[in-house]
């Protein structure tokens, strides 16, 4: 009997992490390895004695070959996999369909039937601190527990969200994840209010805060809020939200465990143009008597200053920007600061935050790199290979513990922006913003990544069970005569859809104009769900079952959110069916 650990994985087969990863038959017997995804941890069984027509689990002898836990602190390689009776995928357990399946059926068919569940692969260790952002801002979801496997399946332990979204934490919920949850802008003023912030934390931390229930460590409070495209819109209301909701948590008995925090935008501090070194960093004038209010609070509550830099936005929009610079592998000249030597721009803006922290008398408070990362289209820089390269730089660093040269040595804390494309952000800093995911809209890798900075380079886990919205795309009609009509009906499509890879050297720039007009079309069609009124442009469009893809350029078919939500479900009503249809033969 094996238990896990975590109450939600079991009794169900290939749910939540705890999966049969193979099964085959010997000639004495067989052999059979359990994997738990989330404690990266594999056991391997073997059962001896004749395989029967009536298979006796009474009747095993069991041994534990080997067991092993890739890169956990824990010394205990048994820890998840603890032997019981309660919750088990093998022996004495009606719930337990494989055991129902075995001891009531042929043998041979057992070893068919189980050969042909879903391999599922044991997650690699990760970088230390290393996490990701979840972001939400798409016509059509990967339901959220299929986003909660593709982070377990990955062994993402660190996740960064925007909201508190009932859906999203429930998914997360015993899963382990350490979880950052967001208060949005557009709330900031109401957590002014000291009893509506109380409300707040009741309602979306204490109710989760239980054993099983989701690992929270930070609440964000707003999201950038000091950005200088804001017009100060959220200046006065930040501190004010920030104070109550670190004070409501501390009334609730979990300040000393879960930390509020404000995600700032690398804006809020700069060097002057006399002296553009990290030494010289200091707080914006506009903001410096705000931001040492803020710092102040943090240092007071053990809260870490949370920050967002991106180097691609450095390189973005400024020809005269060195391109190597932005990379870790680069060869250009190193930008010299008192004697040390700079060579690319992510320690030089890490640094010069430390060095506007010292100055406002805070130089040792903790910082969380709350997004970095790199686009793959919507710009001329931004594509696989250069995203490739970013992240085995970046984390090739990380692994190492490097730090900067302010603060070397240290273990950096880090979330990578972000999982998955968001097709409904907004484009205005650039049409890249809808394509930073590390997987695409659907889960799949675009990528070989490697999550732990040790040089397993490899393609990560891709999304499960996603279901789609059936084979068939929107395109111009080679028949439409009435082309005049063409331009206005595309930039409609464009208005309401992601054409953003059709720009300047983006991924579907080389289309000729029937392949441009084609895919603003499907784009439109895939975001409203495939209706069929929405493949008409006045008569310019048509529906086909054709591929119409090209090249680099992918005409999608988006996901069909509401029937992959079931997914959990279906999975354990197939294998429940499949063994009785057995059984009954």
């Amino acid at each position: 009997l094996v238990r896990a650990t975590r109450r939600d994985l079991a009794p169900i087969l290939a749910v939540k992490g705890l999966a049969l990863a193979l099964f085959l038959r010997r000639q004495s017997g067989f052999w059979l390895i359990l994997g738990d995804s989330s404690s990266t941890a594999a056991v391997l069984f073997v059962f001896t004695g004749p395989p029967t027509s009536e298979f006796q689990a009474v009747s095993l002898t069991r041994s534990v070959v080997h067991a092993s836990r890739i890169g956990a602190s824990s010394q205990n390689p048994h820890k998840n996999l603890i032997l019981g009776a309660k919750y088990c995928l093998f022996g004495w357990c009606w719930l337990n369909p494989v055991w129902w399946f075995l001891t009531r059926s042929r043998m041979t068919a057992a070893c068919g039937f189980l050969a042909c569940l879903l391999l599922v692969a044991l997650p690699t260790s990760m970088v230390d601190g290393l996490g990701v952002n979840w972001g939400t801002m798409a016509t059509h979801r990967l339901p959220p527990k299929t986003i909660a496997e593709l982070l377990q399946d990955n062994g993402i332990k660190k996740v960064k969200i925007f909201d508190a979204d009932p859906s999203s934490m429930s998914a997360l919920a015993g899963t382990g994840i350490e979880a950052m949850i967001a208060i949005p802008n557009g709330m900031l003023a109401t957590m002014n209010d000291y009893d509506a912030a109380k409300q707040w934390v009741k309602k979306n931390v204490t109710r989760f805060n239980f054993d099983g229930g989701v690992d929270i460590k930070y609440v964000a409070v707003g999201n950038e809020p000091f950005l200088k495209s804001y017009n100060n819109s959220f200046t006065n209301v930040t501190f004010p939200a920030l104070k109550n909701i670190q004070n409501a948590l501390n009334e609730a008995g979990i300040g000393d465990a879960i930390k509020a925090t404000v995600p700032l935008n690398a804006d809020v501090y700069d060097s002057p143009a006399s002296n553009p070194v990290p030494s010289a960093g200091e707080f914006r004038a506009d903001i410096r008597d705000l931001m040492a209010q803020i710092v102040e609070f943090f240092s007071l509550n053990d809260a870490p200053f949370t920050v967002n830099i991106y180097p691609f936005l450095s390189l973005y929009g400024n020809n005269d920007f060195p391109i190597d610079f932005a990379f870790f592998d680069g060869t250009s000249a190193p930008v010299v600061d008192n004697g040390v030597a700079y060579t690319n721009v992510f320690d030089a803006n890490f640094d010069t935050l430390v060095s506007a922290l010292r100055k406002a008398g805070f130089g040792d408070l903790p910082i969380v790199v709350g997004e970095v990362g790199w686009p793959t289209d919507g710009d001329m820089n931004a594509n696989v290979a250069m995203a490739e390269r970013f992240y085995g730089g970046l984390l090739k660093r990380l692994a190492a513990k490097s730090g900067t040269p302010l603060r070397p040595n240290t273990e950096m804390e880090v979330y990578l922006f972000g999982l998955v494309d968001e097709d409904a952000k907004s484009v205005a800093p650039g049409n890249f913003e809808r394509h930073w995911g590390l997987f695409t809209y659907d889960g799949r890798p675009k990528f070989a990544i490697d999550f732990s900075g040790q040089g397993q380079n490899g393609m990560p886990v891709g999304a499960k069970g996603v279901q789609y919205l059936p084979t068939r795309w929107c395109a111009l009609n080679p028949a439409a005569t009435d082309l005049g009509k063409l331009a206005d009906n595309v930039n409609f499509a464009c208005t309401y859809a992601d054409c953003t890879a059709l720009g300047g050297g983006c991924s579907c720039d080389a289309l000729d104009a029937w392949g441009k007009a084609s895919y603003a079309f499907n784009a439109y069609f895939q975001a409203q769900s495939q209706n069929e009124e929405s493949c008409y442009f006045q008569g310019l469009a048509m529906v086909t079952t054709q591929n119409i893809s090209q090249g680099s350029c992918n005409f999608t078919i988006q996901i069909a959110s509401s029937v992959a939500s079931t997914t959990h479900l279906t999975r354990l009503v197939v294998l429940w069916l499949a063994i009785a249809a057995e059984l009954l033969m």
